[in-house]
């Protein structure tokens, strides 16, 4: 799967209502700090995790399904296993009439589920992560891959 920065970029800057599928409390669980990431990155991210319904994470109410989210979501980000993506897939076309992206994180791929997704219009991204590509794409990434930045300039 190859998908041009051109495309990256687009659905990144149309984006600004994230659920995100599959997210942990756990500040050291990378759906966690994807979420934060986006988060702090100005997009709205809806929590989506049964084992957590009704915590609060980023100041949004943690949704035990997609069908209980009522506002329009823009992209449903899937950190599950690829065997879990098509119901997911069903659930979001379902419940978002105006999805514009699914993303399916690193080591995450299903084929017929993105091919259902692609027939309804809806762009379908599959095994990279958005906050690996933001920072990518917008100039957030340093020497070695890590995005840093100066803690004191009296070193």
């Amino acid at each position: 799967m190859s998908y041009s920065d051109d495309v990256l970029k687009t659905i990144l800057r149309r984006t600004k209502v994230v659920a995100v599928v599959g997210v942990s409390m756990n500040p050291v669980r990378p759906s966690y700090y994807v979420a934060r990431y986006l988060n702090l990155k100005g997009y709205q991210v809806i929590p989506v995790n049964p084992g957590h319904a009704g915590k609060t994470l980023f100041g949004e109410t943690v949704r035990a399904d997609l069908s209980e989210i009522d506002v329009p979501v823009d992209m449903v980000d899937v950190f599950r296993r690829s065997e879990a993506v098509p119901p997911i897939v069903e659930a979001a076309l379902a419940q978002f009439p105006k999805l514009q992206t699914i993303w399916m994180q690193i080591g995450v791929e299903h084929a017929e589920a993105a091919a259902k997704a692609e027939a309804r219009g809806v762009d379908v991204i599959m095994n990279r992560c958005p906050k690996i590509e933001y920072q990518r794409l917008f100039g957030e990434l340093r020497m070695g891959g890590f995005a840093t930045g100066v803690i004191s300039s009296k070193l």
